[in-house]
Parts: structure tokens; C-alpha cells; sequence
């Protein structure tokens, strides 16, 4: 059996902001680098192989944490926002005009105007996580880890999740020969001691 540890990387302006990044490269902000400094790996993921989306935000969140490079996956690249990449949500949710809807009326096939949907993340996702090999940590970002937490859970995008993903916490499935199930509770990142 495998373990793969997926973690969130740090906020940046965009995420603050309420913004969609999808694949636009925005770094993390010196008050995400500020708090994850504070923060390492329990001792239980320390030897894990760790692996990140390559947008800068996930390698530095990598790097912070575990305090080494990790290897850029490309598999773990967030979702295609396509038109709406920058966007405001609740912009875009109040336009009558968008096709913009919450993400428990998305399905495995909801797709933004020129993006990806669920599917397509889970088709480039899933073959790359049945071939692990190691224990891995997996530094990406939500749309990611919504993908592989409900092919864990058996969520299918249609009503609320049975997860919520929260920054600072490694969210643990367990796979066997393809079979697949994640812990039920996040795992917390540990203090620094001084």
C-alpha cells in the first residue's frame, strides 16, 4: 500500500483577493511564507518523496516546509480556469449571463468557457497516482486535491463534499492496486520548535 499526503500550498494576493488562478503563476505572499516558515512535516511524512505542481506557489510551499526542492509533477498543475483564470467567483456567479455554478452542480464533466473540467483532471491525475511507488507528499492546489480526494471518497462533484479542504493540513488516501480511501481526518503540519 501507498501513502500519498496531499498538502495545499500557501495563499497568495489572488486567493485573498477571491480571484481564480487556475494556471496563472502567482507566488505565495510574505505573510503565507511567514506562516508556513513556522510550520514542518510531521515526523511520520519526513522521509516521504515530495513532489509539487510546478507553479511557484506549490514549489515554495514545498520548499518551505520540507526545507528541500521537490520534484515538479506536472500531472499535480492546477485546473484550467480557461476565460475565467482572474475572474472574481462571486462576479462571475452573479452574472445571468455566465455559466458559472457552485461546485456541488458540477459533475465529473462541468467544464469553464476554454478550460478543464473534473474529468480531465482526473484522467491526468489518477494514472499518475496509481504508479507511485513511495510514500508522497504532494504540494498542489484545491482543484487537484478535490479530484484525487473524491475518486478517495467516492464524491462525484454532484451535492456537498464529503471533505473540506483546509491550508496546513495533509489530507492522506491510502492506495492499493487501485483501490483507494482517505484517512477521515486531515493530518495538522507541526510547529517549529526553536
Amino acid at each position: 500500500m501507498i501513502r500519498l499526503a496531499l498538502l495545499r500550498h500557501g495563499h497568495t494576493a489572488w486567493n485573498r483577493a477571491g480571484r481564480i488562478q487556475g494556471r496563472t503563476d502567482i507566488p505565495l505572499d510574505d505573510d503565507a511564507r511567514a506562516q508556513l516558515g513556522d510550520l514542518r512535516l510531521p515526523q511520520s511524512w519526513e522521509h516521504a518523496h515530495v513532489v509539487a505542481s510546478p507553479l511557484s506557489r506549490a514549489m515554495e510551499t514545498a520548499q518551505i516546509v520540507t526545507g528541500q526542492t521537490a520534484l515538479a509533477e506536472p500531472a499535480l498543475m492546477e485546473m484550467d480556469w480557461g476565460d475565467w483564470e482572474g475572474a472574481h467567483g462571486i462576479d462571475l456567479k452573479a452574472d445571468p449571463n455566465s455559466t458559472f455554478r457552485d461546485i456541488e452542480d458540477w459533475g465529473w464533466g462541468y467544464c469553464p468557457p476554454g478550460g478543464e473540467s473534473p474529468g480531465d483532471l482526473r484522467a491526468r491525475l489518477q494514472p499518475w497516482a496509481n504508479a507511485l511507488t513511495h510514500d508522497t507528499l504532494a504540494v498542489c492546489h484545491i482543484g487537484v486535491m478535490r479530484v484525487l480526494m473524491g475518486l478517495a471518497t467516492g464524491w462525484n462533484f454532484e451535492g456537498p463534499a464529503p471533505f473540506q479542504i483546509k491550508r496546513n493540513r495533509l489530507f492522506i488516501i491510502h492506495i492499493d492496486d487501485n483501490n483507494w480511501r482517505s484517512d477521515p481526518s486531515p493530518l495538522r503540519l507541526e510547529r517549529r520548535t526553536p
